[in-house]
């Protein structure tokens, strides 16, 4: 089994994203190696195939301390010959510039939020960049990393299904080998969810979603890269591992202010508050908030939640070998059935997929087909 590990919630940003005017780096470098030592001691000497560096604003973190941490990993763990080592940055031109430093620290992947192809659409989702600052961070990306993700919002306030086609083939014609593609979801708390209750941002119409994200699926397999998971799309071979190791179900490692992590069974938190996590690492060695042993039943319905959202779909008889239970209670084979009739999901022997159809009303689906938690 390999471990991916991640370091969460940047320490160089508050909650609002804003860069912290003093930070203390070797405070937070040791504090962060120490927490990685401590999740080291109990999975030593495992594979370790990615590295994710995510939360906040990762891409400001100095060099000289990602540098520090892959440096760490490599002493804990036995590092994949070819290692994915995975940076979140902002389209900025300060991030862009310190592109080539993260490359000589080791990082080999950067995933950019650029959200749009669009400075009217930037300046809605409350974005600082505008398309020009985006596409020159991306070209700076491009040169300095072997593998590059940016990400896009869709299904906006007005927005066709031909307006978004010509975003996203202008999009695709950029020459990155992944794309994050989501669909513009209102979350409780967010301005968005304000201007929704408002009235001022009506809920987008489901057929006309629909619509939009089955010319998403057309156009990105056209070019080359189909879709592996809801959202994301990639050159075979091109996909995010750290990622994939999530949706799979793997073990995993959380590190830093606000990470979670699955490790043998365990669920650990990450102290979310970085004073807080700063202070448990000094007191104890480590950041952790909580760690619960999983039930088999939680894991399984955790693991069919992940996985369903991936076009390979789960491998119910791996699963139930994994989590000890039967496939019968992690699953319902009447409503697989019901389902499978209908052509929203498929099950080759033990293999449960949702089809392409299936995707479009996956949050329906999995409520009827999940029963381990019952």
């Amino acid at each position: 089994m390999h471990w991916p590990f991640c370091v969460s919630k940047c320490p160089y940003c508050d909650f609002n994203s804003h860069v912290r005017a003093e930070v203390d780096e070797d405070r937070w470098r040791n504090a962060l190696l120490a927490d990685m030592a401590h999740e080291a001691a109990r999975t030593a000497g495992r594979p370790l195939s990615s590295i994710f560096f995510g939360g906040g604003t990762p891409s400001l973190m100095p060099p000289p301390t990602v540098a520090a941490l892959i440096a760490a990993a490599g002493r804990h763990w036995r590092v994949w010959p070819d290692i994915e080592i995975t940076l979140e940055a902002n389209p900025s031109s300060v991030e862009a510039a310190r592109f080539a430093d993260l490359a000589a620290a080791g990082v080999n992947r950067v995933s950019l939020g650029l959200q749009s192809l669009d400075d009217a659409a930037l300046r809605f989702l409350g974005r600082a960049h505008g398309v020009a600052e985006g596409l020159a961070a991306l070209d700076t990306a491009q040169a300095r990393f072997a593998r590059v993700n940016f990400d896009l919002i869709y299904a906006l306030p007005g927005q066709s299904v031909a307006a978004w086609q010509g975003m996203l083939a202008r999009a695709l014609a950029l020459g990155t080998g992944h794309l994050s593609l989501y669909q513009l979801t209102i979350e409780p708390g967010t301005r968005f969810a304000t201007l929704a209750a408002q009235g001022r941002l009506p809920p987008v119409d489901p057929d006309h979603g629909a619509d939009l994200f089955e010319a998403t699926r057309a156009l990105t397999a056209e070019a080359g890269l189909p879709a592996y998971e809801i959202s994301n799309h990639a050159r075979p071979g091109e996909e995010s591992r750290h990622n994939l190791t999530y949706w799979r179900y793997g073990d995993y490692l959380g590190i830093g202010p606000g990470a979670h992590g699955r490790r043998l069974g365990v669920a650990t938190v990450r102290h979310r508050k970085p004073e807080n996590w700063l202070a448990a690492v000094a007191a104890r060695g480590d950041g952790l908030m909580t760690e619960d042993a999983l039930s088999p039943a939680a894991r399984a319905t955790e693991a069919l939640l992940m996985g369903l959202r991936l076009t390979e779909g789960v491998d119910l008889a791996r699963l139930a070998s994994r989590v000890g239970l039967p496939i019968e209670r992690m699953v319902d084979a009447a409503a697989i059935g019901r389902l499978a009739d209908l052509g929203l999901v498929a099950r080759d022997l033990s293999r449960l997929r949702v089809t392409d159809a299936g995707m479009l009303l996956l949050d329906a689906i999995l409520p009827q087909v999940v029963t381990a938690g019952d």
